[in-house]
């Protein structure tokens, strides 16, 4: 009796540790599907070929800013929800639009890996085609950024796992940072307070420039200031192939600049294009300036693109990632000193 007892409880026991090992294991999802910046919109035909139809071509179809010819800042398919079967569900990015009396908690959803990995989806439904437009107007901003973080994110994961060592290694203990670029990029100079590392093919070439320099006054972070010093900078270590001839900043265009802050730190972005002095290449650029407060300079990272005859939109994305990658080493005493002066402010 006792035997058979003891038997009873240890199936028991076996039973729900299978039951538990199964609510522990992590779901499995697909990966992805699709190129860097396709957007799935998934939409009834009449809805589509409506009004709220030619709200969403007219903000996911605006041209990308920042860059030397016009490209979308996202490639655009739709199809009806009849057709969103299990093939067009691993899709990176998905828009899903219901318009329908019956709709019953209308608003905008962001969600993300429902049945792949990692995957990015907005939900959107409106009871009526008035509806709709308020909704996606007010929050269309909301919804580009979430799909454009989602695809750096997705630079940034990948470039955690497998980039460069030998780079990272040089920045990490001859300039106080580390920033992951992925392999194939090489030393191309290096000296003190400045390097430069580039990816090359016959058709395209992708560089990051890094230097620093001290922090004089909050004037250090404007355009005019900012562009100065990295002009100079590029002048002296970036030649182009005609004596003479160097990378510099293009004037025509206004600088895309705006005040952020990375990592706590207080910092800018800027985006416009580049020119080669004296010569006849040119490009697309990302930078960021950081300021490191414990050792009183600015970091500053400038990635760039040259692919003649070639969409520059996505190869200007995986720079953006490798920059944004920036990290200081002596960030713990960066956050001491930021937050004493906010704390002062």
């Amino acid at each position: 009796m006792n035997r058979l007892y003891l038997k009873a409880v240890l199936i028991i026991i076996f039973t729900l540790s299978i039951i538990s090992c199964k609510k522990n294991t992590p779901v499995l999802y697909k990966n992805i599907t699709g190129k860097a910046n396709e957007l799935l919109v998934v939409i009834a035909d009449d809805t589509w070929n409506s009004k709220p139809g030619e709200l969403i071509k007219a903000a996911l179809g605006q041209y990308q800013a920042g860059l030397p010819q016009d490209e979308p800042i996202f490639d655009v398919t739709n199809i009806p929800p009849i057709a969103f079967k299990s093939i067009f569900k691993s899709s990176r990015n998905i828009i899903q639009v219901t318009v329908s009396s019956t709709v019953v908690n209308p608003g905008v959803v962001l969600k993300e890996n429902l049945w792949a990995y990692p995957q990015a989806i907005v939900e959107i439904k409106a009871q009526s085609t008035e509806q709709f437009e308020e909704l996606f107007n007010s929050n269309s901003t909301k919804i580009i950024a979430y799909i454009k973080n989602a695809e750096k994110n997705r630079f940034s994961d990948n470039y955690d796992k497998y980039y460069e060592k030998s780079i990272f290694n040089i920045l990490n203990q001859n300039f106080g940072v580390t920033l992951k670029v992925p392999p194939g990029f090489v030393v191309a100079s290096q000296k003190k307070d400045f390097a430069w590392f580039r990816y090359e093919t016959p058709e395209i070439s992708q560089g990051i420039i890094i230097y620093t320099f001290p922090y004089a006054s909050d004037s250090t972070f404007t355009v005019n200031y900012l562009v100065s010093v990295r002009d100079s900078i590029l002048k002296e270590n970036i030649p182009g192939q005609i004596e003479g001839s160097y990378m510099t900043t293009e004037k025509e265009f206004d600088q895309l600049f705006q005040i952020f802050e990375h990592n706590k730190n207080y910092s800018s972005e800027m985006r416009g294009l580049w020119e080669l002095e004296k010569g006849f290449m040119g490009g697309p650029y990302v930078a960021i300036d950081e300021l490191d407060a414990s050792n009183q300079r600015v970091v500053s990272v400038f990635g760039y693109v040259y692919a003649p005859s070639k969409d520059k939109r996505n190869l200007l994305h995986q720079v953006e990632a490798m920059i944004y990658s920036l990290k200081m080493n002596d960030q713990a005493k960066n956050d001491k000193i930021n937050t004493e002066i906010k704390m002062s402010n």
